[in-house]
């Protein structure tokens, strides 16, 4: 194993467990900053836990102190107690300094996909300031822009699945015609680890080879967990609202305004060539026996 390390951001959550298990394979060390360094590790004794306390910047450049590159997929999916979007971007810009001040070779950051400081929208607006951070700190980086993320742990299409399975009727908001394009976990780790290895500064796309209307997706996940669940086409305010019901009975923030904009803007589909190559529908079929047998909770995965 070479002496030269690399830090990510959330190792035991998400994206950030997939990249770190991509490097862990190639032979690199790793260390992770989280925001719960208390929790169990999946990765044993292979990977080094620092905090990630944005209070102490001091502490973060010691983190990132001998770090060949920052693999980062911090962010904010939507405002909960004291922590806004706004904290979000002040903290990826208290952590990129702190990545330029230790003298971290490159950063390969988690944006997404379709990102701009004019959106009205601030989840997009903000990733697209922290993007600008990134571009202005001086760090040779790579910021790959992936839309919808799917794999055995998400959140979005797990609980698509859960919903078909648990309830008669899925309410589809609006047309149903807005698009998403889904790339697959182990797909954009291998892009990220790929990245990082690489000197010249790129945005990327982070996008699967197969585009879905949303009604179609949702048809789709129906069917090969074989259920009856029927799809109705309700007024997005509508289907907003019965979200937010169902919401206060799992303990969780299902779906936000924003998200759902964003959805019904057809912001979760590129205009650029695919750079996953993983299918779906294939990804689908395989695993309809797991798909929505249990319940993905956003806030127990972040905040509990």
């Amino acid at each position: 194993m070479s002496d030269e390390f690399d830090v990510v951001t959330g190792a035991f959550s998400y994206t950030g467990k997939y990249i770190t298990r991509k490097l862990l394979h190639s032979g690199r060390k790793v260390r992770t900053i989280t925001n719960h360094p208390n929790r169990s590790n999946p990765f044993g004794h292979q990977v080094e836990i620092a905090a990630m306390d944005f209070r102490n910047p001091a502490k973060l450049v010691e983190s990132l102190r001998g770090a060949s590159v920052l693999y980062n997929s911090y962010w904010v999916r939507f405002s909960h107690g004291t922590v806004t979007f706004d904290d979000g971007v002040a903290n990826s810009r208290i952590l990129i300094q702190a990545a330029a001040e230790a003298g971290v070779r490159r950063i390969v950051h988690v944006s997404i996909a379709n990102p701009s400081i004019a959106s009205h929208l601030p989840y997009y607006s903000g990733k697209a300031q922290v993007e600008k951070a990134i571009i202005d700190s001086g760090l040779s980086y790579a910021i790959l822009r992936p839309t919808v993320i799917f794999g055995p742990e998400d959140i979005l299409i797990n609980n698509i699945a859960w919903f078909v399975r648990h309830l008669p009727v899925f309410a589809i908001p609006g047309s149903g015609r807005y698009q998403l394009q889904p790339i697959f976990v182990e797909d954009i780790a291998s892009i990220a680890v790929n990245a990082g290895q690489q000197d010249i500064n790129l945005v990327l796309d982070a996008v699967g080879p197969e585009i879905f209307p949303f009604d179609d997706l949702v048809q789709l996940i129906a069917d090969r967990v074989h259920t009856k669940a029927r799809l109705i086409y309700v007024n997005p305010l509508v289907a907003l609202s019965v979200l937010r019901l169902i919401g206060t009975f799992v303990g969780d923030v299902i779906l936000t305004s924003e998200e759902l904009a964003g959805l019904l803007e057809n912001l979760l589909v590129s205009k650029e060539p695919p750079t996953g190559w993983t299918r779906f529908s294939e990804w689908v079929e395989q695993n309809s026996s797991t798909m929505g047998t249990v319940y993905s909770s956003e806030l127990d995965r972040h905040y509990r």
